[in-house]
């Protein structure tokens, strides 16, 4: 192959990779995806760390994924209607769970030493995560996938031993398994992936884990709260 040739093939294959990363970053950008650094102490602050972050883990690990198994076909995938159509559902169904996952750990944070009730802990998640799904809704795949969504975790906060995770029960487990199940890849691929990448998506949440113990006045954040709980 000549060198003409061989450049042509490069230019063809940079400006794939460009529309890619076009398509990444616009889906992205109709995502909560943003970092900012203060003290996260008020309801309000807690609502917006689980939303960005859970959307910022959703963007790293199922793009991650997908280019590291695509591999070289990668930026020609984003051309296919139907396989742009799977990722957008993939990536909403992953931020539903990994929302949820990030809500119970928070609360069941800024809720230790006696600070939150039982009804303070059900209510706080619940509005939180509602908050986090309604700034997104737009995305979502139809109004019964939200209200879903909603419902389920209600019932799970409902179950929530709120003082088990607090000590350090996990709960990062639906992200895990949603990111395996979503992510438009072959059956027979994820069969061989599952272990690793569950393992990737549960160790994804180290860094952010850190990063809300560094930044939360749980005090500041349950007073807010109850304070907002309170009938007029």
């Amino acid at each position: 192959m000549g060198r003409s040739a061989i450049s042509s093939r490069m230019n063809d294959f940079v400006d794939q990779m460009t529309e890619a990363g076009r398509w990444v970053r616009d889906s992205w950008n109709r995502l909560s995806v943003r970092r900012d650094t203060g003290p996260i102490n008020d309801s309000e602050l807690l609502a917006d760390f689980v939303t960005t972050r859970a959307a910022l883990v959703t963007q790293k690990k199922l793009y991650g994924y997908l280019k590291e198994r695509i591999g070289m076909r990668y930026p020609k995938m984003f051309a296919d209607e139907e396989f742009s159509r799977s990722i957008n559902i993939a990536k909403m169904q992953v931020f539903a769970a990994s929302l949820a996952d990030l809500t119970i750990h928070c609360v069941a944070h800024v809720g230790t030493d006696q600070r939150l009730e039982q009804g303070d802990f059900n209510a706080l998640a619940v509005w939180c995560y509602g908050q986090g799904v309604a700034a997104n809704e737009e995305q979502a795949p139809n109004a019964v996938t939200v209200s879903r969504w909603l419902s389920e975790f209600g019932a799970r906060a409902d179950k929530a031993n709120w003082h088990n995770i607090a000590a350090g029960a996990s709960a990062f487990t639906e992200s895990p398994k949603a990111l395996i199940r979503w992510a438009p890849i072959a059956d027979e691929h994820k069969n061989y992936d599952r272990e690793i990448v569950e393992n990737s998506m549960r160790f994804a949440w180290n860094e952010v884990r850190t990063e809300f113990r560094e930044r939360l006045d749980a005090a500041a954040v349950s007073s807010d709260w109850k304070s907002r709980s309170k009938p007029d």
